[in-house]
């Protein structure tokens, strides 16, 4: 069976950092692009980070412009887990975040990440709130 667990969000102030991971079980990350999402309340799922593989070699890593230089995204194959590391939250980083799986077909996953509807395996979310 093919799952994602996030886990990792929590009550934060401006400034400080949290890490997120997604747990894959039932598929080789070697094969799948992972990406994460989050949703505000009231406003559209939207893409944040990405990272997929060329035959296990290469990682591709894609971010959205709003967490450019504050968060990064990294896997470990031997643990089958995604990491978000958010430094210098923001308020607007609140939200519901998600990690999604889909299966690769090689290069960047960027195109993707602006289209929740290619992603075909997801989680089920992790409450991140920056507030003091």
């Amino acid at each position: 069976q093919l799952q994602l667990v996030e886990s990792g969000g929590g009550l934060v102030q401006p400034g400080g950092s949290l890490r997120l991971s997604c747990a894959a079980s039932g598929l080789t990350l070697d094969y799948y692009a992972i990406g994460w999402f989050r949703q505000a309340p009231g406003k559209e799922r939207e893409g944040v980070s990405c990272i997929s593989s060329s035959g296990g070699r290469i990682n591709y890593l894609d971010y959205a412009d709003s967490v450019k230089g504050r968060f990064t995204i990294s896997r470990d194959n031997a643990k089958s887990t995604v990491y978000l590391q958010m430094n210098s939250l923001k308020a607007e980083d609140t939200g519901v975040y998600y990690c999604a799986a889909v299966r690769s077909t090689g290069g960047t996953c960027r195109d993707k990440l602006s289209t929740a509807s290619s992603w075909s395996i997801w989680g089920q979310g992790t409450q991140v709130t920056v507030s003091s």
